[in-house]
């Protein structure tokens, strides 16, 4: 399948949800041991990147996992490969369809905790699915952890055996693959780390499951993809002008920390919003005013001063929390914010204030029924909601039970950043480089997300699109990147997403 066709497969299936695919698949066009058959040819054409007569270890479970890896055994020595195969179980206890594909196979079967790995060629990983749910421990953790350190090529199917398939956790020990074919459609674990990392280069391949069974399915976890958010993206018409574009609104520290409001304004104003406006306090204006052009500044000193900024109805978003204290002044500004009912990205600062008011803060989100955007990384995700934290392992899960709990979306940031929805919807974003592991960067980040919310983006997308725009400009610059590198590279980010329309 062409990268071109995968990345129109935003949907992500829990292992249960594959589950549900393939029976519905063989409800209606195909037998048990169809899909097998092709799952295993999968396998096998991806082996076959590799010259003839490459030896290939096939390493099989006694699941539908090792039976697709008896059908690339077979197939790959049709083809001219030197195969062996072992297995971690009895053959008399296999049934089945898996039975059927080891009786196809027909050759040696060894017993994989005691078989000598070759020195060379490559090791094919068919141990376990993707629905683990325990921890591996004993013998097989014991040959997981040799043929990691046997430096040999690895080629796992579904999932490298020991990951997660709901959540990307290592259960125990886990295979280190250098590519990993999948079925249908990726699972939560392909995306979440440290499943990500261990996965190598992931291929989907197309086994005969037609589309039609995600009208039944139903599935509500997506990658960050532009197919999940596009039609949702604000686009230019001939007729448009500024004001129809919203204005943003970004509350500043003091004098020591403007940096990071002048980050998210030029962010917010890259990302396409009409107008706006740095509101600083008395003693930080005139560093605004000098550095800043295109971008408004304002006095803005207590609460006063943001009561004021908030008369005009015309400013329609705000970004509220980089660098800002989290103090009593700083709630109470996130309350009014909220209770004004404008689109909101709170963060850093604003998210850390309420670390000991989580009950004041979840009661100011539910009343507010605004735009609402949460920004936390771990640390701040823990502050605020540490029972959440305590209870849930999966990122995911921890995601979706604070956006549910507070009505707002929340985007829990990382190399796997998770974007959730009150309504249960979430997305993990898979194009973020190491390279935004800098400071400011999450600044940069909120702007983005309150540049799209200004134009009425509705939150879930603009968070979702605000963290893919963050990725895709980081890929653009590279190595070297500074935090204030990232809004002069988001016009080539934005290439093709905001045309003029008809």
């Amino acid at each position: 399948m062409s990268k071109e066709l995968e990345e129109d497969l935003i949907e992500l299936l829990s292992p249960s949800e594959m589950a549900d695919a393939d029976r519905l698949a063989i409800a209606e066009a195909m037998t048990a041991g169809q899909l097998l058959e092709r799952a295993g040819r999968a396998v096998a054409d991806a082996a076959s990147r590799w010259p003839f007569n490459t030896p290939v270890l096939v390493l099989c479970g006694t699941g539908l996992n090792g039976g697709d890896g008896f059908v690339a055994a077979r197939v790959l020595r049709e083809r001219g490969y030197r195969v062996r195969l072992g297995t971690i179980g009895l053959v008399s206890s296999l049934g089945g369809e898996v039975a059927y594909a080891a009786e196809q196979w027909g050759g040696p079967i060894e017993d994989a905790f005691t078989l000598a790995l070759p020195k060379e060629g490559i090791v094919i990983d068919a141990l376990l699915g993707a629905g683990l749910s325990r921890d591996i421990t004993g013998p097989l953790a014991g040959l997981i952890e040799r043929v990691n350190a046997s430096g040999l090529h690895v080629l796992s199917v579904d999932l490298p055996s020991g990951i997660d398939g709901s959540d990307g956790r290592i259960r125990g020990v886990a295979i280190r693959a250098q590519e990993t074919v999948t079925f249908f459609r990726r699972k939560p674990g392909h995306l979440l780390l440290p499943g990500k990392v261990r996965c190598g280069e992931l291929h989907v391949a197309d086994i005969g499951i037609g589309d039609s069974v995600l009208e039944t399915i139903r599935p509500k976890t997506f990658a960050n993809q532009l197919p999940l958010w596009r039609e949702h993206f604000p686009r230019l018409t001939p007729e448009g002008h500024k004001y129809a574009r919203g204005h943003l609104v970004v509350l500043s520290a003091g004098i020591e920390g403007t940096g990071a409001a002048r980050l998210a304004a030029r962010a917010g104003l890259r990302a396409g919003a009409g107008l706006v406006t740095v509101a600083s306090p008395s003693d930080a204006l005139a560093i605004h005013a000098v550095a800043l052009e295109a971008i408004m500044v304002r006095r803005c000193d207590g609460l006063e001063g943001l009561a004021a900024m908030l008369e005009d109805r015309r400013r329609n978003a705000f970004v509220i929390g980089p660098a800002l204290a989290p103090d009593e002044e700083t709630r109470s500004r996130v309350e009014m914010v909220l209770a004004s009912r404008r689109a909101a990205v709170i963060d850093a600062g604003a998210l850390s204030a309420f670390g000991l008011e989580r009950i004041r803060f979840i009661a100011a989100l539910r009343a507010g029924r605004g735009q609402t955007v949460l920004t936390p990384h771990e640390g701040e995700f823990e502050r605020v909601f540490d029972e959440i934290a305590g209870r849930l392992v999966s990122k995911l899960e921890r995601a979706r039970a604070a956006a549910e709990a507070t009505g707002a979306v929340v985007l829990l940031k990382g190399a796997d950043t998770v974007i959730a929805a009150p309504d249960g919807r979430a997305a993990i974003n898979a194009n973020a480089p190491p390279t935004l592991a800098t400071a400011g960067a999450g600044d940069v980040l909120s702007g983005l997300i309150g540049g799209l919310l200004a134009q009425a983006m509705p939150a879930f997308e603009a968070a979702c699109a605000g963290v893919w725009l963050h990725g895709e400009a980081a890929n653009r610059f590279g190595a070297g990147l500074t935090a204030d590198d990232l809004p002069g590279q988001v016009p080539g980010a934005l290439a093709g997403l905001s045309a003029p329309g008809p």
